[in-house]
């Protein structure tokens, strides 16, 4: 690709620390990730609502509304997958240098694409939150009917089916769905986030 016209204004703008103290908040990346159907957004949305109860500034990127809008260009594959979520992450960088905090609700199956991520948005800023919900419950609610397309073969590299989902070892929080309710899952969640957002 041609870049000798391309001339960045980054250090002659406004940077992320006056719209920091504009929001009275700190900007960070909150990243939501497990398979499909584990609650992904479910999770999202509530502590969206949560946060926002707090007087926080918040924007959920969700993979489904991502995919129907900036990346409609983009399929299934493992190099079109790591693209989507590239492009979400520069997506993210634009967000919070504007002092906004992130809250991302992607399958993100693989761990080279997850460590891509972290080194775009800075470990500093990136919060990772790994749902573990086993693939026999993901299975079970699927309210889209994804799983029993791609068991029929209707629905080629579907992540848990025929597409690998890698499990994190370290993430920075983890959580379980079965037994609790939403509510419980995001306040465990503000109790390590909140302290990270006070400006």
């Amino acid at each position: 690709m041609e870049k000798q016209n391309i001339f960045p204004v980054f250090e002659r703008m406004l940077d992320r620390s006056h719209k920091e103290k504009l929001l009275r908040q700190k900007s960070k990346v909150i990243w939501v990730y497990g398979l499909s159907g584990s609650g992904k957004t479910t999770i999202a949305i509530a502590l969206e609502k949560a946060l926002h109860d707090r007087g926080f500034l918040t924007q959920i990127l969700d993979g489904d509304n991502v995919r129907s809008g900036i990346n409609n260009n983009l399929g299934f594959t493992k190099e079109d997958r790591a693209e989507n979520l590239r492009r979400i992450a520069e997506v993210n960088k634009l967000f919070y240098n504007c002092g906004l905090i992130t809250i991302n609700c992607f399958i993100s199956p693989l761990k080279e694409n997850r460590e891509h991520i972290r080194e775009i948005i800075g470990k500093d800023d990136f919060i990772e939150i790994f749902v573990d919900t086993p693939i026999e419950e993901c299975e079970r609610r699927d309210e889209k009917g994804l799983y029993k397309k791609a068991r029929a073969g209707e629905l080629k590299n579907f992540t848990g089916v025929d597409a690998p989902f890698e499990k994190p070892e370290t993430p920075d929080i983890r959580v379980e769905t079965i037994g609790f309710t939403p509510e419980k899952i995001v306040g465990d969640i503000l109790d390590i986030v909140l302290p990270k957002l006070y400006y």
